[in-house]
């Protein structure tokens, strides 16, 4: 599929050596004019390596080994969007749960104007256990609340991992609103769209969410807290009861 090389797709990885080879190689047959930027966060096994043997024969393929101390996968993502240099970014999972045919739509709607493109889940139960959709159902809405009393736009699928966006534009939301952001965090769309103008144009791509290909997941319950923490005042007060009750 041919397109224009105005395009970043920023991976963000965690002991992703099961899929990262195989989901860049994936990435180059069907969009072969992107550029990739993998975002470890500092990877025990051996994903880093993997990611350098490729870049020594595709050098639109790059790796940014990130701070020890910065850890976290909305930092990762905030971090790749800055080092992204092209027009449009495309943040995605490296593990295949977001498919790469999604990708197209998403860029196709950047290319037609649009500020946000947020790839939305048709079909959330299907995949997940009730508990897990109970949760990201709540989450969702708790973060829909906090858009509208923002006065900021919202879209069917806030916790959604797969988006896509005009580089200059989100890297000026993250220069100046950086330090109010949940770092360490799990959802940095929520925080892009938080901060945002309020009047950005935004579009949607329906996809179906699949399953982890490899490796492990690394969901767990500090996900809530997070999401909590960046929902104003009152979910911080949330999440500070509910980690005092947890321990």
């Amino acid at each position: 599929m041919h397109m224009n090389d105005n395009c970043t797709v920023i991976l963000p990885t965690y002991d992703e050596e099961a899929n990262i080879g195989k989901m860049i190689d994936c990435l180059r047959k069907l969009y072969p004019d992107f550029h990739i930027i993998v975002m470890d966060d500092n990877s025990t096994d051996s994903t880093k390596q993997i990611v350098e043997d490729i870049m020594k024969k595709d050098e639109k393929v790059r790796i940014i080994t990130r701070d020890v101390n910065d850890r976290g996968l909305s930092a990762s993502i905030f971090q790749g969007i800055m080092e992204t240099n092209t027009e449009f970014f495309i943040n995605m999972d490296s593990d295949f749960q977001h498919p790469l045919s999604a990708l197209k739509g998403i860029y196709e709607k950047l290319e037609k104007g649009s500020d946000l493109v947020v790839g939305v889940r048709r079909d959330r139960t299907a995949l997940s256990s009730f508990s897990r959709w109970v949760g990201s159902w709540a989450a969702h809405m708790l973060a829909v609340f906090t858009l509208k009393m923002h006065g900021k736009k919202t879209t069917k699928d806030v916790m959604s991992g797969l988006f896509g966006g005009k580089t200059e534009l989100f890297q000026n939301v993250i220069r100046e609103f950086h330090s109010n952001f949940e770092m360490r965090g799990f959802k940095a769309l929520f925080d892009l769209m938080k901060y945002a103008p309020d009047h950005i144009d935004i579009s949607e791509e329906m996809f179906e969410f699949g399953e982890r290909q490899g490796g492990k997941s690394k969901i767990s319950t500090n996900i809530v807290f997070s999401i909590l923490r960046q929902c104003d005042g009152w979910g911080r007060f949330l999440a500070r009861l509910g980690s005092k009750l947890k321990s």
